[in-house]
């Protein structure tokens, strides 16, 4: 059974920077996209990074120059790295995993809250 584990998020103030991290295990599938969204009350569900088997990434243009998605395959975990934070980044942050050649994403982690205060 796969699972996504998220830690890293917390309380910062604007212009900080957080590491958020997910931890996937029980994966069946060899070839994969891992993603990082992020949920706002009010708003729409919003992709904001994802990373494939292969290394290609690619992160939203709202964060573009900001965040940068990676990954440690030793300890399949993937990161992002969120530098001068704004408030308008506050929001819950989600990992999701899913196989290349499907088209939604079928695992998620259970989120972590990242609160940027002004």
């Amino acid at each position: 059974q796969v699972q996504l584990v998220e830690s890293g998020g917390g309380l910062v103030q604007a212009g900080d920077s957080l590491r958020l991290s997910c931890a996937a295990s029980g994966y069946p599938f060899r070839t994969y996209l891992m993603a990082w969204f992020r949920q706002a009350p009010g708003k729409e569900r919003e992709l904001v990074a994802v990373m494939a088997t292969g290394g290609s990434s690619d992160v939203a243009d709202s964060v573009k120059g900001r965040f940068t998605i990676s990954r440690d395959n030793a300890k399949n975990t993937v990161y992002l790295q969120m530098n001068s934070l704004k408030p308008e980044d506050t929001a819950l942050y989600l990992c999701a995993m899913k196989d290349i050649s499907t088209s939604t994403y079928e695992y998620w982690g259970q989120g972590t809250q990242v609160t940027v205060s002004s």
